[in-house]
């Protein structure tokens, strides 16, 4: 009883290596361009371009999104993984009733005592069979299934915060497009304009029908851009009803610069921030319960130990199964031990360990994509920002020029050649200011994914 007593106390060592986090080598901090004041982005990052109808399109896309639900439901099967591995390290007891009647030879030596070939038998009885953890196999199984289901949730949040970004940048998307149809209206009003004047002008004989044939193309032009234009509405409002569930979402225009654009992060933000990129923690979690399965493989190469016991009482008639002396018990131990696997079990060794450096290499690779991703993300970001004072510029000056080129050739100072051109600038330049806004808030986005749903400078 001594030496059964110390196998418990030993139960509590295992094999195989114990978890450390890996040095990763990385700057301390990012290369950021200092924003005014002290910045700081909640988790509910889409909350900050105040925009209602964003904050429901992102908590529709939250509640209602199929990938969501199946990220949640597996996330519960890890649950249940975890419960399950973390049951085998307590003895799973049975209980039972048997009833049978046996025949037996009357020729036997010796004969039946009773005289009697036909003997019946009662039994009830609770049995057990529990493998002591002496090797840490069992507590290396629950640390890997534990590491399983922390690796589910984060995957969880991957899912959740890229399904978030993606319908912030689609709704962009598609408040860019009424921006741009709102400017293609203008351009269309414009050059119905320019064909009307023509046509006054060839009827007065100061012009040639060349003028009317190139403003009734441009115009032409005008109606194809707009067409195509609210298609890719359409398409952007049916992707929408897809995020959220929602298929026939229907989304009345909007103004595209009423949505400001959020601070980027103070200069100096720590690198450790990136532990909060569920990405990053889900592959520390792969890592992990790859570390673990070593130890399983391992413990695989020693003696497995194991306690057996039956307890409960036996009769011929049912009816004397609670009598005294009718019970019985069993007690027994078991040692089984690996002799001979041609190198199967050190096969298996081998495989963990290759396993636990493909998880290092993976996490170590997403780490060094997050930086670059944060790296990425501010450049756009500040660049799409200095590109904008541009662009408005050059669209102011393309307006003056179209008005200064429509009063010329009105006047019959200047070729309609000019004025073509004039107009082609004016949507170009327009268009291009409208596109760069847009992708300055998708940048935010992307900003705020890269930096796991916002940041606090504190």
């Amino acid at each position: 009883m001594r030496q059964l007593w110390g196998l418990f106390l030993l139960a509590g060592c295992a094999v195989g290596p114990d978890y450390q986090r890996p040095a990763v080598e990385l700057p301390a901090d990012y290369l950021a361009r200092s924003a005014e004041g002290d910045a700081a982005v909640p988790a509910e990052w889409w909350a900050l371009y105040r925009d209602a109808t964003l904050e429901e399109l992102v908590g529709a896309t939250r509640a209602n999104n199929a990938d969501i639900r199946l990220a949640a439901a597996q996330v519960e099967e890890a649950e249940a993984v975890l419960r399950q591995a973390r049951a085998a390290l307590f003895p799973e007891i049975t209980g039972g009733l048997q009833r049978s009647r046996t025949r037996v030879s009357s020729l036997t030596a010796p004969p039946p005592v009773t005289g009697f070939p036909i003997r019946p038998d009662t039994r009830l009885f609770a049995s057990t069979n529990f493998e002591i953890d002496f090797w840490g196999r069992l507590g290396r199984a629950s640390e890997a299934a534990r590491a399983g289901l922390l690796g589910s949730r984060f995957a969880r949040d991957v899912v959740i915060l890229s399904l978030g970004s993606l319908t912030a940048q689609t709704y962009f998307g598609l408040r860019s497009l009424d921006a741009q149809l709102a400017v293609l209206q203008e351009t269309i009003r414009t050059r119905r304009d320019s064909v009307e004047l023509a046509r006054a002008r060839v009827g007065a004989g100061l012009a040639s029908e060349l003028d009317l044939y190139q403003a009734q193309a441009a115009l032409s032009d005008a109606l194809v851009q707009r067409r195509d234009t609210e298609r890719a509405r359409v398409l952007l409002e049916h992707q929408l009803g897809q995020f959220t569930g929602k298929l026939d979402l229907k989304l009345a225009a909007g103004d595209l610069f009423t949505l400001p654009v959020p601070p980027t992060p103070p200069a100096g933000l720590p690198s450790m921030l990136l532990e909060r990129r569920p990405d990053i923690r889900a592959a520390e979690q792969t890592m992990i319960a790859a570390n673990a399965q070593i130890g399983i493989a391992r413990a695989a190469m020693f003696p497995a130990i194991s306690l057996t016991g039956l307890a409960g009482s036996e009769s011929a008639a049912f009816s004397d199964l609670l009598a005294s002396g009718t019970s019985i018990w069993t007690l027994g131990f078991a040692l089984s031990l690996p002799i001979f696997d041609a190198g199967r079990r050190e096969a298996a060794v081998e495989q963990a360990e290759a396993r636990r450096r493909q998880a290092l290499a993976s996490y170590q690779g997403s780490i060094e994509s997050a930086f670059r991703e944060v790296s990425d993300a501010l450049v756009n970001l500040e660049q799409t920002g200095a590109s904008e004072a541009d662009l408005l510029e050059r669209l102011q000056a393309a307006r003056n020029a179209l008005q200064l080129s429509s009063e010329r050739y009105e006047a019959g100072y200047s070729p309609y050649l000019e004025v073509l051109d004039a107009q082609r600038t004016a949507n170009e330049a327009e268009l291009a200011f409208v596109r760069n806004r847009q992708a300055r808030l998708a940048f935010s986005v992307d900003l705020m994914k890269a930096l796991g749903g916002g940041w606090r400078a504190q």
